[in-house]
């Protein structure tokens, strides 16, 4: 059985002109009250439990770049951002009424992410037995610098040599700015366990991008 989703089946059509007329829809919302995005998306999401279908396409458009960063970043294989990223708020989609209100909306969109990277690295470890490695695969951070490094490319590609368990609370702390508790809430664990982590994340970091540290600086 096909289940159509009216609020998102437009998600990888999206224009920038598409998005800034669905964000003007917001107007008809009240937000009068709401004085955070934790509140703004409570309102959203009150208002698409209620029936309103429209405002899960407002949600998807305020935070799928944050999801399609995190995919990217955590998997480090560009193809497949956009897959798991609708897979993800498909699944945001069906499980949206099952929301408590209890922690930030994007904690709770976050654990989904994450899960949902899991299960692809999962899959693809499984893979990996029968595929044979490329010998041409980058190796970040052992080569001497040239004038044509691509230092943003370099930087993610050492990011995706951290293991699992580093890179997502790494990724989650340093570029998409979530606090301690958050992140904790998201991977399920103890706050000074992601503390750990990222620290020993950093210090890899350091050691991987050595031979880049001058060219880093400027």
């Amino acid at each position: 059985m096909l289940v159509k989703f009216p609020a998102f089946r437009n998600y990888q059509n999206l224009t920038s002109s598409n998005e800034m007329d669905l964000l003007k829809e917001q107007d008809q919302f009240d937000f009068s009250e709401a004085k955070s995005e934790r509140e703004e998306d409570f309102v959203l999401i009150r208002n698409f439990i209620k029936g309103d279908e429209t405002t899960f396409r407002t949600l998807v458009i305020k935070h799928k770049e944050k999801v399609r960063n995190l995919v990217f970043l955590t998997l480090g294989d560009a193809e497949y951002v956009d897959d798991i990223s609708q897979d993800v708020f498909i699944s945001v989609y069906h499980k949206l009424a099952e929301f408590r209100f209890e922690s930030k909306f994007t904690t709770w969109l976050y654990r989904i992410t994450v899960n949902k990277c899991r299960d692809y690295l999962r899959k693809k470890r499984v893979r990996s037995i029968f595929v044979p490695i490329k010998d041409s695969d980058t190796d970040y951070g052992t080569g001497p610098f040239s004038e044509d490094v691509d230092i943003p490319n370099l930087v993610r590609g050492a990011i995706e040599k951290l293991p699992e368990r580093l890179r997502i609370p790494l990724v989650m702390r340093d570029i998409d700015g979530f606090s301690y508790k958050e992140i904790a809430d998201s991977l399920g664990t103890e706050v000074g366990t992601i503390k750990s982590r990222i620290f020993r994340a950093r210090e890899t970091l350091k050691v991987i991008l050595e031979p880049y540290q001058k060219e880093l600086k400027v």
